[in-house]
């Protein structure tokens, strides 16, 4: 049996020691904000042997190493996935989106038919289903939204998923899963297997870290975020809840996760609107 915190080419057998792992959850949480309570250390030496494995890579120490070396940015990348569940697929929690439809886009698209400006955020987007959901729903009942001033961003802090979802493909059990009613934004057979331009041309991707000081200088019409704080501790969620309601216009909405809860000094700001669902109260002017 290899030592703890090491593992031999030659065997499966790798064990975490109790201060290997608080090394580890210590990086996670300065770095992506995550919170890793102790009961996690099985699954996380579970993932980090294989992924010694594969590097081969005998020492834990060598491994922590890396993730401040020449090629950190990657060995984080890697790390935060190991460490994450990027399960999702589109039109998820469907409640949603309904609302989006019925309530939140009939007076922006009126706005933007007026030439004012649109801003909506998928914030923790994946591989992408969460944004170009909005688009199709967008381009149902907008289908000139393209040529307005509307326009959706898509962030994660992982930038293997934002990388995919930048190629705007995906397999056909993932497009089954697609309303009949927004298929037809969706051909099955394009010649590059690429969602058309009209989806693709609403929305912007890049790599943003949550816990850090937004880039933006305007704000959002409504913000989704959701199954992305249930990684945080409850300061860090107060923190990127109290960042999401400085973000929104008056009235923006913001779309949490199904077991996602609003705390803090936000939720003074952010009324319920429906099931995890807010509006922002707080009076000023939009941007």
């Amino acid at each position: 049996m290899s030592a703890a915190g090491s593992i031999s080419p030659n065997t499966e057998s790798f064990s975490l020691s109790d201060q290997e792992f608080e090394a580890i959850a210590q990086f996670a949480h300065k770095n992506f904000g995550l919170a890793m309570a102790a009961s996690k250390k099985p699954l996380v030496s579970s993932r980090l042997a294989r992924k010694l494995r594969q590097r081969n890579i005998t020492k834990f120490k060598d491994y922590l190493a890396s993730l401040d070396g020449p090629n950190a940015d990657q060995e984080r990348s890697g790390l935060l996935s190991l460490l994450t569940t990027n399960v999702t697929h589109f039109f998820r929690e469907p409640h949603h989106f309904e609302t989006l439809r019925n309530d939140v886009l009939p007076p922006l698209i009126e706005q933007a038919r007026r030439g004012g400006r649109v801003r909506l955020w998928s914030a923790g987007c994946s591989n992408g289903q969460e944004p170009y959901s909005i688009a199709m729903t967008v381009l149902d009942i907008c289908p000139e939204a393209a040529q307005l001033d509307f326009k959706i961003l898509g962030t994660d802090i992982d930038p293997v998923v934002v990388q995919h979802a930048q190629t705007a493909k995906y397999p056909e059990d993932e497009l089954a899963q697609i309303d009949t009613k927004y298929s037809k934004l969706v051909p099955k057979r394009d010649p590059d297997g690429r969602f058309p331009e009209s989806l693709r041309k609403l929305i912007t991707f890049g790599v943003l870290n949550l816990i850090e000081p937004f880039p933006f200088r305007g704000r959002f019409d409504a913000i989704f975020c959701r199954n992305v704080a249930i990684y945080f501790d409850n300061p860090t969620q107060q923190k990127v809840w109290s960042a999401f309601q400085q973000a929104l216009n008056p009235g923006g909405y913001l779309f949490i996760g199904h077991s996602e809860r609003m705390s803090g000094p936000a939720a003074q700001q952010l009324k319920t609107a429906g099931i995890t669902t807010y509006v922002n109260s707080s009076a000023g002017r939009k941007t």
